[in-house]
């Protein structure tokens, strides 16, 4: 199976909700189960192979407090008082004797809101987060407007991308598909059971493999759900993986030989190289939304031709040799079979693309290994041997989420589904979840579908934040809205997470905040408009 990759680091961002504001009452402290109602989980009966393992009051914090989930996941927000529940679904011994079972954890807040999340997970998972619901949120997670949360590590146990789990039948099947259900329904069941009262309504958010696993819902299971947000999802990673394979194999081949003829892939493009990609990129597209301010902000209409950056004579610093031009324009590009069909979409230049500060680099890489593994130094690919291999694989069909576009149950109970794509993501390409939001559309009938579904480009994003972007903004509050309201999304305001005073309207693509004048750091300043034709 061609593996799945982990959500990227993603900063928080205080912001005032009151539409989801938690209703002031005495906070729980860590030994005050209210007659035991937390504690009284452990062991209660959920049903065969439900395990409750623990069940523990987890106190209040107050606004303004740090709380940390992760070494990137954190809140200023606050969190209410809950009820922590640990526990295992089908806990049993699997292939090569190893344990397997659903891992979760459910926050139970009080007071309860009336509704439920599940948080999507993360590369191929195999462990469990904590339930907090900080997609797209805006940095108030949904936990602290009082959600009950749960989060789950999809069957199995192992590092973000050890694959090993793969071999045993129901661990994999748990994984591509089945935990996601699974997990809602005795969650759920333990939601109302606790509350004594039903469920208003229930949502799920991810990014990476946990946008596919948002889709999946979406696809698979309709009913589960009134409210999705799909965040660059991880929804055929065998040919993502397969196009960055072969972008990689361009760049070496423009890259200077060692003694025995190996390519040196780090020497490909110098910082020199990368500042003139830059610059040449911002002198061709920067201005169309109206502001030159280092970011290209109208996706549609950004035709960079790395062309025109290429030497009159020899090469120097300040432009590109035709060997490196050629070599973006292919790896961009995406590759094609031998018939010439496209096995990936392209994928689009933007600022981030040279970026070489996070755990990976920008779609032109380092050529130095990463967290997904050693550098690439081949010079040559067999793409359709590569396709079909990915087309074989069992898991990967399954797993996979970009070819099911019928959504007519889901629309029909009033489902709403909103996706969001760094544009700048180095993993998977903004193109691609583009391509199936369009392709949904014309299955579902493009009047049910605008009624029930958006899709956000996201300048300068890299994998589900950071980058020199706006990329603080709170979808979940669009979509609650949506659901309970028939509000639609009218443009959310996005922040940076490093200045939350710089603010820009988020827009449906393809239409771009068009800068019309005033002050440059407030959203309205800028009108989300159209591109030309």
């Amino acid at each position: 199976m061609i593996k799945p990759t982990m959500r990227g680091a993603r900063l928080a961002l205080t912001l005032s909700l009151p539409l989801f504001a938690v209703a002031a009452s005495p906070a729980l402290s860590a030994g005050d189960d209210k007659g035991g109602a937390c504690s009284a989980l452990v062991g209660a009966n959920f049903g065969k192979g439900v395990e409750i393992t623990s069940a523990t009051i987890v106190p209040a914090v107050p606004s303004g407090t740090r709380v940390q989930f992760g070494p990137n996941s954190f809140t200023d927000a606050g969190l209410p008082a809950h009820c922590r529940v640990e526990g295992v679904i089908n806990r049993r011994t699997g292939a090569q004797g190893k344990e397997f079972g659903i891992g979760f954890e459910l926050a139970l807040p009080e007071p309860w809101n009336g509704r439920f999340l599940l948080q999507g997970g993360g590369g191929l998972n195999g462990s469990v987060g904590r339930a907090i619901g900080d997609v797209a949120t805006g940095g108030v997670p949904a936990l602290s407007r009082g959600f009950a949360v749960v989060s789950h590590d999809s069957g199995h146990k192992g590092a973000v991308f050890d694959a090993s789990f793969s071999v045993d039948q129901r661990a994999a099947l748990d994984f591509a598909e089945a935990s996601v259900r699974t997990v809602t329904l005795v969650a759920k069941d333990i939601v109302q059971k606790h509350y004594g009262r039903e469920i208003a309504h229930s949502y799920m958010a991810g990014c990476s493999t946990g946008g596919r696993e948002s889709m999946l819902a979406s696809q698979r299971y309709p009913e589960l759900f009134d409210g999705i947000v799909v965040g660059a999802p991880a929804m055929r990673t065998g040919f993502s993986n397969l196009g960055a394979a072969y972008a990689k194999v361009q760049f070496n081949q423009a890259a200077p030989r060692d003694a025995e003829g190996k390519p040196l892939p780090e020497q490909a493009f110098s910082p020199a190289d990368r500042q003139t990609i830059l610059k040449g990129m911002l002198a061709q597209c920067d201005a169309l939304d109206g502001l030159e301010d280092g970011m290209i902000m109208n996706v549609a209409q950004c035709h960079f031709q790395p062309a025109k950056l290429q030497c009159s004579g020899a090469k120097q610093d300040g432009c590109l040799s035709g060997v490196q031009v050629g070599a973006l324009e292919r790896a961009f590009a995406g590759p094609k079979d031998a018939s010439g069909r496209p096995l990936y979409v392209p994928v689009p230049f933007d600022t981030g693309v040279v970026d070489l500060s996070g755990p990976i680099s920008g779609y032109i890489v380092s050529g130095k290994a990463d967290i997904l593994g050693p550098a690439n130094r081949d010079l040559t690919m067999d793409v359709d041997a590569a396709a079909w291999t990915i087309r074989a694989d069992a898991m990967q069909r399954l797993t996979d989420t970009n070819v099911w576009t019928n959504l007519n149950t889901f629309l029909g109970k009033g489902g709403k589904i909103l996706f969001y794509h760094g544009v700048s993501d180095p993993w998977f390409s903004a193109n691609d979840t583009w391509d199936y939001w369009q392709r949904a559309r014309e299955v579902s009938g493009g009047e049910a579908w605008d009624k029930a579904s958006r899709f956000y480009m996201v300048p300068g994003m890299a994998h589900c934040g950071g980058g020199n972007a706006f990329d603080r903004f709170d979808l979940l509050s669009e979509v609650v809205a949506w659901v309970e309201e028939g509000k639609a999304p009218a443009n959310p305001v996005a922040r940076r997470s490093s200045a939350p005073e710089q603010e820009r309207p988020l827009c449906q693509h393809p239409a771009y905040p068009r800068y019309m004048g005033g002050d440059t750091k407030k959203a309205s300043s800028y009108v989300c408009t159209q591109p030309a034709a």
